[in-house]
């Protein structure tokens, strides 16, 4: 593959969770490879996004997100985030007419609703689907009537993503997962590991300014550190029984730091932040929220669980270095980069023996340990990692994990192997998508849903989806010829 390609990627809403990680390593790791790299998204908010994002490093282009929102009500979340991928992809296909042409080739990731439009219009230009996990395989089924309302959603994932020229998924673990809930997609998923940043280490090694972070100063607690977006099936629960059940002279010389992803118009990271202060309380553990520099001030010393929503990379960087251990609680995690980004810092990881740590992780302290969602389990680890380990144990068990890191899963590796992904993709035959490959999954998703809406007895519901189905399979008709034409 020559450099100066041009290469789009296309991703929903760039926060700063796993999967945004990914996206922004993947493209700078491609942009340093001499390629040209945008990255197209309908969300990214210069306060909670990746440096890279925001520093200039990355060309960040945002469209699709004047007319649907997020969420309706705080619900219909999977509904309004495929209706600003599509008006993310006219936006494209009929604003930059200038761009559109000189692609060479898509990333796309999370939502695979664009493809078919994008194969129709750009028919000469080849897309390669990341799957981090998916989406049907996250959603909650808690009700007979969320069940049926996930049924065209699902076949609209799976129809989609078949469409793709290449499929890369993150893990074996998700290959496999991935091959039992598509089955018939044709496209056998190859794996291209995540990244991190092997040399951030090396750039980063900046002293912690005594004014900074008061809360972590003149403390000579050893740190159980957990990272990880504010989501109940994060497990981080888990991490906070473990520190509960150590004996009550070592929690005094320990202490539990919760931070990671948080954004407060998400409703469960505000909800399941509120039920682990609940946790602690019942368990008798003192914990403290610090949001911003003037909330550090005000902590307590003696503090055993403190909590750090959306913690700048400086401190992130700062805390796995310092850290005693890596709680990483997560059950069947898709591949998990924190625990990477602990053994890149020389600090042991403690994960589930489930997914992606699997891969990654070497147990028996080796570069870590892997164990069931046991605290009493959990908890003995800990002990083990905080107040039995030899200075001389740590530093070869530091030595490993960093070369365990530095040998698998830097950013270049996962680079080379991406535009291997584009070398193969350019000798695959494929179909030609016509319109109705575009139209077949508003039509399909809007009938199933009038008939679940109608089973259920809200006709008038039922009537109301058919009037806005129509209108949303006309409007994408004539945004089609109109986007045909452009094109021309």
């Amino acid at each position: 593959m020559a450099k100066g390609k041009n290469i789009v990627f296309v991703h929903p809403d760039l926060g700063i969770g796993g999967a945004e990680r990914l996206v922004v390593d993947a493209a700078v790791g491609l942009q340093n490879l001499g390629h040209h790299v945008t990255i197209y998204t309908s969300h990214c908010d210069p306060a909670h996004c990746f440096d890279e994002c925001r520093d200039g490093t990355l060309n960040v282009v945002v469209r699709g997100n004047t007319i649907f929102p997020p969420s309706i009500l705080g619900r219909f979340s999977i509904l309004c985030a495929i209706l600003r991928q599509l008006h993310l992809t006219f936006s494209l296909l009929l604003t930059d007419t200038t761009v559109t042409p000189t692609i060479d080739y898509f990333f796309v990731d999370q939502l695979s609703v664009c493809i078919p439009l994008l194969r129709y219009f750009l028919p000469d230009t080849r897309i390669l689907f990341y799957c981090h996990f998916p989406d049907k395989l996250l959603a909650s089924r808690k009700s007979i009537v969320k069940s049926l309302y996930r049924i065209p959603f699902d076949w609209v994932e799976g129809f989609t993503t078949g469409l793709a020229d290449g499929i890369v998924v993150n893990s074996k673990f998700t290959a496999g997962v991935f091959k039992d809930a598509f089955p018939r997609i044709n496209v056998v998923p190859r794996v291209v590991y995540p990244c991190v940043d092997v040399h951030e280490n090396e750039k980063s090694q900046q002293k912690l300014e005594g004014d900074k972070y008061p809360f972590l100063q003149g403390s000579d607690r050893k740190i159980v550190l957990s990272i990880n977006r504010f989501e109940r099936k994060k497990n981080v629960g888990l991490a906070v029984e473990a520190f509960a059940q150590l004996k009550e002279k070592e929690r005094k010389q320990a202490r539990l730091i919760v931070a990671g992803g948080y954004d407060n118009r998400i409703a469960e990271n505000v909800e399941y932040h509120a039920e682990l202060e609940k946790l602690c309380d019942s368990l008798g553990l003192r914990h403290a929220t610090c949001r911003n520099y003037i909330s550090s001030l005000t902590i307590p010393s003696d503090i055993d669980v403190l909590f750090l929503p959306s913690v700048p990379s400086t401190l992130k960087r700062f805390l796995l270095r310092t850290a005693g251990i890596l709680a990483y609680t997560p059950e069947n995690e898709h591949f998990g980069i924190v625990p990477l980004e602990a053994m890149l810092a020389g600090t042991p990881v403690l994960a589930t023996n489930t997914g992606g740590p699997l891969e990654t992780v070497l147990d028996n302290g080796v570069t870590g340990w892997l164990r069931p969602s046991k605290p009493s389990e959990w908890s003995e680890i800990l002990r083990t990692a905080l107040f039995s380990l030899t200075d001389a144990e740590r530093a070869a068990l530091a030595q490993r994990a960093r070369e365990r890191v530095t040998d698998n899963f830097s950013k270049e590796s996962m680079a080379a192997a991406i535009q291997k992904e584009y070398d193969t993709l350019d000798g695959v035959k494929r179909r030609d998508v016509g319109v109705l490959d575009i139209m077949m999954p508003t039509a399909v998703g809007t009938a199933v849903v009038i008939g679940v809406l109608v089973g259920i007895g809200r006709t008038d519901w039922g009537v109301l989806s058919g009037v806005l189905g129509g209108v949303v399979y006309a409007s994408f008709a004539g945004l089609s010829i109109a986007a045909k034409k452009r094109r021309k």
